[in-house]
């Protein structure tokens, strides 16, 4: 391949002399301009302004034309005096990850190769060495009389560059994202998923220009003597969609057939077949106290109120027992103090009542009783 630039990169204070070739080509196929009635070629001439006359690619220079329409005049010499460092070397001003590279400032693309046999040992050094830091370099390289930004990384074992648009050379989007407010549902974005994994991925390196080769095959056509292919059917004019749910699902049934997969339903829409029951034998259960019928009528009330008389004893000895050991009470153990309070009070009074009265009955019990006769003592002699 033939090279368009030679010079050197600047790797630190290493330099590395290499050659500028073109990774890349225009494949379209180009058409001339013709004078339709009789086919004659249409050319374009280079002729001065001022006296009309045709001139030659020598003839030509350059100039600035100034906000009034004056012309400036500007001589290689001039640009070659500018102080311009990388007017031919390369250089590197930093590493950086490639996914802080916006694609938007991706320009051309170009292959740099070593220029010599003592350039092979620096060349590989970089090579290695950004391969390894899985980073590229960013470089300031001048070209065509311009200064201009790159992209040094490694594909296979060639170090390419891809030139780079200056930063303040990209444009905001400004006035360019939808302006009415949108609602994607969830069921869409299933959809939209689906379909991104059906189309898949793609080996890039297997697709083609089907209206260059299109236009490939006519020209051999009208070249025999042809009329030409035969004009393609027309296409129903693209409209707005109304349905996204259903084109969504009509684009994964496409891919899908593409790909010799059976056309289903997808996404949110697609409706999956039942599973087979499975039938399982459940154990008897045991008959337990709280599975056991319960009575009803009569025998019901009367085992309810029996339970409650035999139940009562039993909460107010419990009662008891907890005020008696226990110091803090709540409102309602308060409550059940009182009460028991009053009980022993009460009960204390009839106690000491009977004590009263019982002195009382003993000296009635005399009074009827009939007084005793003295027993007369006797005399010792």
């Amino acid at each position: 391949m033939r090279s368009i630039w030679n010079g050197a990169i600047s790797f630190g204070l290493v330099s590395i002399p290499i050659k500028l070739v073109n990774a890349t080509e225009s494949r379209s196929v180009s058409f001339r301009q013709i004078h339709a009635e009789d086919g004659g070629r249409i050319r374009y001439k280079k002729v001065c302004e001022l006296d009309g006359e045709e001139v030659t690619q020598a003839e030509i220079g350059k100039a600035y034309e100034d906000a009034d329409g004056t012309m400036i005049p500007i001589t290689d010499e001039d640009l070659a005096a500018l102080p311009l460092p990388t007017a031919k070397t390369i250089e590197i001003v930093a590493f950086v990850s490639a996914g802080e590279i916006d694609p938007l400032q991706m320009d051309a693309a170009y292959y740099l190769s070593a220029n010599g046999v003592p350039a092979a040992k620096p060349y590989t050094l970089l090579r290695e060495a950004l391969k390894r830091s899985d980073r590229v370099a960013v470089a300031k390289y001048a070209l065509r009389g311009r200064e201009r930004l790159g992209m040094l990384r490694v594909v296979d074992d060639v170090i390419a560059m891809h030139g780079l648009l200056w930063p303040d050379e990209i444009r905001a989007p400004e006035g360019v994202a939808p302006e009415t407010q949108v609602t994607v549902r969830e069921a869409e974005l299933d959809l939209a998923d689906a379909l991104m994994a059906t189309l898949g991925e793609v080996d890039i390196s297997t697709l083609h220009d089907d209206y260059r080769e299109a236009v490939e095959e006519m020209i051999a056509a009208k070249a025999e003597g042809g009329a030409g292919l035969a004009p393609a059917e027309p296409q129903a004019p693209g409209g707005q969609v109304i349905d996204l749910m259903a084109a969504l699902e009509s684009s994964v049934r496409a891919a899908k057939e593409a790909r010799g997969e059976p056309a289903e339903a997808a996404g949110a829409a697609e409706a999956e077949e039942p599973a087979e029951a499975e039938v399982r034998h459940l154990r008897p259960r045991r008959k337990t106290a709280a599975s056991m019928p319960k009575e009803t009528g009569a025998k019901k009330s009367t085992a309810r109120t029996a339970a409650r008389k035999t139940a009562a004893p039993a909460r107010k000895t419990t009662a008891r027992t907890a005020k008696s050991t226990t110091t803090g009470t709540t409102p309602a153990k308060s409550t059940a103090t009182k009460s028991t309070a009053k009980k022993t009070s009460a009960k204390k009074t009839a106690e000491k009542k009977a004590t009263e009265q019982k002195p009382t009955a003993k000296k009635q019990q005399a009074k009827s009783q009939p007084p005793k006769k003295a027993t007369p003592r006797k005399r010792s002699a």
